[in-house]
């Protein structure tokens, strides 16, 4: 194993925005590393406040075609609230084909008792109404999503000729009161990176901390973007230094993170020589 000192991101602090039950591999990856982690959880997550559509489409679940998970966050939506109603979908023999956005939800999915038949190469929903294209026209497919889900998706998806039924499972909702003096809380005493999930997440935290001091970590503190919409979010909000990853795995945030801190390190060694 390399050394740690190697790392560009040994003794750095990096802020990971997750909830904590899904940052441990990430954190266990940048600790390995030599970074200092702090968790700040910018989303918690709660049943839709009418549970009616998604019984519906649970209850006729074996009647669509295909169901695309666009998070695991959806996936355990729709596994809680099965259960709720007595339907284990993980002993389930009828139900549709499944595709996912990413690594991670298909793992999610395999556990629930989906059978994934397709992966985005593009971890993205973009990309994976455009990569399923033709396969999905004429096909009913179900979308469980959160309350605050783009709605991109759903229009590309029906311009493929899909029969979309968009369901809400789950909804996004800020940290309480009581939190959010973690968000200032947590800048103290230096940050080097802030690793962001989600447009929502970006919202909160803009929200939290406000534009003027949002301004002040520009050229100072590193914000990571997973996900194309992560970063037009970030983008939205004024922040300029984005390290975006090439995909929503862990091997993909680090890599992005370290190689943008490599580089900022190499102009930083080149413009003091050049002095």
């Amino acid at each position: 194993m390399a050394n740690i000192a190697d790392s560009p991101l040994a003794g750095k602090i990096v802020i990971v925005t997750r909830a904590e039950a899904q940052s441990t591999e990430i954190c266990e990856e940048l600790n390995v590393r030599g970074a200092i982690t702090r968790l700040l959880p910018l989303i918690s997550f709660a049943p839709p406040e009418n549970c009616e559509a998604l019984d519906v489409v649970l209850k006729g679940i074996e009647s669509f075609d295909w169901v695309l998970f666009t998070s695991a966050n959806a996936v355990q939506a729709l596994e809680r609230r099965g259960e709720q109603l007595g339907l284990h979908l993980d002993t389930a023999t009828n139900l549709p084909r499944a595709a996912a956005v990413g690594p991670a939800t298909s793992d999610a999915a395999e556990a629930a008792g989906f059978s994934v038949e397709y992966v985005a190469v593009d971890h993205s929903g973009a990309g994976l109404a455009r990569e399923l294209g033709a396969e999905l026209r004429d096909k009913r497919v179900l979308l469980p999503r959160s309350d605050r889900a783009n709605p991109e998706l759903p229009a590309a998806l029906r311009r493929s000729g899909a029969v979309v039924n968009e369901v809400v499972a789950y909804r996004n909702l800020p940290p309480s009161t009581t939190d959010r003096g973690k968000v200032h809380e947590s800048l103290n005493g230096g940050v080097d990176a802030i690793l962001f999930y989600s447009p929502s997440a970006v919202q909160n935290f803009v929200e939290f901390l406000g534009r003027e001091r949002l301004g002040t970590l520009q050229g100072r503190v590193v914000m990571v973007a997973i996900g194309r919409a992560t970063s037009a979010a970030l983008s939205s909000a004024g922040i300029q230094r984005i390290a975006r990853a090439a995909d929503t795995t862990t091997k993909g945030v680090v890599e992005a993170l370290e190689g943008h801190l490599a580089r900022t390190k190499r102009r930083s060694t080149v413009g003091a020589n050049e002095e």
